[in-house]
């Protein structure tokens, strides 16, 4: 940008500033710059409620446990001021204290209807299951702690309720939808032939599961298998792909079983220690020299490659992070290179 265009953008910010009303500053971090982020202008649609959102989705599930609450503004932050605005959270994750933060932040900076709220629930053992009582009580107990009166896309977790017919935990998802506490409705664990009895059933008015959430990166690829890809199609779903690095393998940091550590992190890491992931790594490293991209963001640009995928959910440790994964949204992939990391992961 030449200096009369720095000048320009920083008065605009000023003027912006200016603006806005006066707010006490929260305790938890100064309020950032405000304005649209640099990525504000790339966005895909989401869902059934006309959601759009930045193509990478910033997960919170290590908010409230290995990060603390001012490292998860500063992630949250860095995300916002590079174009991000769609975030990922469980009511299981630090057993509700992640959306304790999340909602802190949305609510500090004034941000609630610039930000796609993700919520995930039916596993948290207050409200175990999808059954219509419990569901109702998760989402409540959801919105109290996101300080809002309402979740942009609500996530139903079919692998934590196996005896709730789908029916009744639609009629319940409808009745949430028409008191205006959820927006869309997205599924995680549910199998094809469930996913077409949604369909079914909603077209008899039930809402319609829009979002599919499935477990899928370069390792980790038979979850998403031929039936579900079938059925995603078909019914022109959005895909969010979880577990985008496996668990953090894919950023090329952890090469050897010592720096893993014994922790459950250090586990879900080692598994991935052979062979073929360590072909992998290679070939990212070999597309990443290319391009200039560190391992993580080749990682996510492989994941936006994929036909049926709308956005990556990647969790994130420092804002530094966030900065090397945004990079691989605006990154294109070449045949050779899609190839190169296909044979790898065989």
């Amino acid at each position: 940008m030449t200096n009369r265009g720095t000048e320009l953008a920083a008065s605009s910010r000023r003027q912006r500033r200016k603006d806005l009303p006066a707010a006490a500053p929260h305790p938890s971090a100064p309020i950032p710059v405000q304005g649209p982020g640099v990525g504000a202008g790339v966005r895909v649609p989401l869902g059934d409620a006309g959601a759009a959102i930045f193509p990478l989705i910033l997960g919170a599930a290590e908010f409230g446990w290995n990060v603390d609450l001012e490292s998860s503004h500063a992630i949250l932050d860095a995300y916002a001021e590079l174009g991000g605005n769609a975030v990922h959270t469980a009511d299981t994750y630090s057993s509700g204290r992640s959306e304790h933060i999340l909602g802190q932040w949305v609510h500090s900076r004034g941000l609630r209807d610039d930000v796609v709220l993700m919520v995930r629930v039916g596993g948290h053992p207050d409200n175990p299951g999808l059954g219509p009582v419990d569901l109702v009580r998760s989402v409540e107990a959801s919105l109290s702690r996101l300080r809002t009166d309402r979740i942009d896309v609500l996530t139903l977790d079919a692998t934590a309720d196996s005896l709730t017919a789908l029916e009744d935990t639609l009629a319940t998802a409808e009745w949430l939808a028409e008191a205006g506490k959820i927006r869309a409705l997205g599924g995680v664990g549910y199998t094809a032939a469930q996913l077409v009895e949604a369909r079914i059933l909603s077209s008899a008015g039930y809402p319609r599961i829009s979002v599919l959430d499935v477990p899928f990166n370069i390792l980790r690829r038979h979850e998403f298998d031929a039936d579900l890809r079938l059925v995603a199609s078909a019914q022109g779903m959005s895909v969010t792909a979880s577990h985008a690095l496996e668990h953090g393998f894919l950023a090329g940091r952890y090469r050897s079983r010592t720096r893993g550590g014994l922790s459950a992190r250090g586990a879900q890491l080692a598994a991935s220690l052979n062979r073929r992931g360590t072909r992998v790594l290679r070939a990212l490293d070999e597309v990443g020299a290319d391009l200039g991209l560190p391992d993580a963001a080749v990682a996510v640009a492989w994941l936006l490659a994929q036909r049926l995928v709308t956005a990556p959910i990647v969790n994130a440790y420092a804002p530094e992070h966030v900065e090397e994964l945004v990079q691989g949204v605006g990154v294109h992939l070449s045949r050779a290179q899609l190839a190169e990391i296909a044979r790898a992961a065989e």
